[in-house]
């Protein structure tokens, strides 16, 4: 559900009333005496952004000197009123100069009405882009003698933005570079065994295509392609397909035609957005298998040795590998033999770290390390032995096997583009337990 916002106050720190504006009439208008009263002079304004009084919600946020409360009366999307205002104080700070306090809001009165009246209709939030309001509401605020000095950037046709263009679009040049960035999430047991993995995805963009282009992205989920066999009455080609769980979309793809076409298409904005995240629990390639032993000799030696196996194509290679091994606090000498990389003992943390700068696909390196402890003149106590962890990137890689299959970019003038596609994997929280 909307907000649906019954009032919006702004009020300074004393609890003055700086301007407010009603949207809807079930609720009166000693709202914020409420507020000052139960929330402001009981000194509470930090434990909780919303507070339930009486039959009414107040939604509060701090920004520089000013508090910004949104009051509803019935149950209302509290994400999407802070969304809200966050959205709003931005697109004050773009009339004033970059400013948004008490003297700013003194200053631009008329302008905060006439704004508010377009941002909010009874108590339900509208267009927040700065671009298209200021197409129609083109007076300037009383800037700040310290805000920085207006660009000259020329406004866009104000009939394309009224008749269906996109306000997110910019005269570029004609690149397209997409990143798929997974993090993999991984819980071994001491004996192998796989006992939590996922790993969450994100889809980042960076666009420079002129004119108002129209993107189609492919790729190799299941969903999709059987919607693709269906269409063209064609059976699945061989190969993986993955599917995908709880994905979000910015808000420039088309949403009606995913949910019938099963396809990702868009208007893209210019620069870096993120596309789209998702989330995939089974069939994942793990990059790294962990095979560590640990050996207590007596209560002042132990003995470690980790193997740790690249599971991708020899061709392929992880960067910045990190594994770090925990050991007792009463450690006080370490002597290591590694096979590749470097490894020391960093007392600060309890753990062996082992580092590898460049790791080459389908090998297996180990580190051997002999540890001394403190004697203790007290009872043993068992050591609980927290587990492994490993940090790396892995270029060109997917944990999940997500692939693209095509992006495809149709813009009226034909001009011809250059799509670049990379992959990476990193690790999320991948933990061995020893």
């Amino acid at each position: 559900m909307p907000v649906a916002a019954s009032a919006i106050y702004f009020l300074n720190l004393r609890g003055d009333v700086l301007i407010n504006r009603l949207y809807r009439d079930d609720v009166g208008g000693n709202m914020v005496d409420a507020f000052r009263m139960h929330i402001m002079q009981t000194k509470e304004l930090g434990t909780c952004p919303v507070r339930q009084i009486g039959g009414c919600s107040f939604f509060y946020m701090r920004i520089s000197n000013v508090y910004i409360v949104i009051v509803v009366s019935s149950n209302a999307n509290v994400a999407c009123a802070f969304k809200f205002v966050v959205e709003a104080v931005s697109l004050f700070k773009s009339y004033f100069g970059g400013s948004f306090d008490e003297d700013a809001i003194r200053n631009n009165f008329v302008l905060i009405y006439e704004l508010l009246d377009e941002i909010m209709d009874f108590g339900y939030p509208q267009n927040l882009s700065p671009e298209i309001l200021k197409l129609y509401i083109t007076q300037e605020g009383v800037r700040s003698p310290f805000s920085s000095k207006p660009s000259d950037k020329p406004v866009p046709n104000a009939t394309l933005q009224v008749t269906g263009a996109v306000g997110w679009r910019r005269d570029k040049k004609n690149e397209v570079f997409l990143d798929i960035v997974e993090s993999v999430n991984l819980l071994m047991s001491s004996k192998g065994s796989v006992l939590r993995c996922d790993v969450t995805g994100k889809i980042l963009m960076k666009c420079f295509l002129s004119g108002m282009p129209d993107l189609k992205l492919g790729l190799n989920d299941k969903i999709g392609l059987e919607k693709e066999s269906q269409i063209k009455s064609r059976p699945i080609k061989s190969g993986k397909t993955i599917e995908l769980d709880d994905v979000t979309f910015h808000q420039c793809v088309n949403l009606t035609r995913f949910n019938s076409e099963k396809t990702v298409s868009f208007v893209p904005p210019d620069g870096e957005f993120e596309l789209m995240k998702y989330r995939i629990t089974e069939g994942v390639n793990l990059p790294f298998r962990v095979l560590p032993t640990i050996k207590e000799l007596g209560r002042t030696r132990m003995e470690v040795n980790v193997k740790v196996k690249s599971v991708f194509g020899p061709k392929m290679f992880a960067l910045g590998v990190v594994i770090k091994v925990p050991v007792p606090k009463q450690t006080a000498k370490t002597s290591f033999q590694v096979t590749s990389g470097r490894a020391k003992y960093n007392a600060a943390i309890d753990c062996l770290v082992w580092k590898i700068r460049k790791f080459p696909g389908q090998t297996e390196p180990t580190m051997s390390a002999e540890v001394e402890l403190i004697s203790t003149m007290g009872e043993k106590k068992s050591w609980t032995r927290p587990p492994i962890q490993m940090e790396f990137q892995v270029p060109m890689f997917t944990a999940s096997g997500l692939r693209v299959r095509f992006l495809k970019v149709w813009e009226k003038s034909g001009y011809n583009t250059v799509e670049w596609v990379r992959y990476i994997t990193k690790a999320g929280s991948y933990e061995i337990r020893c």
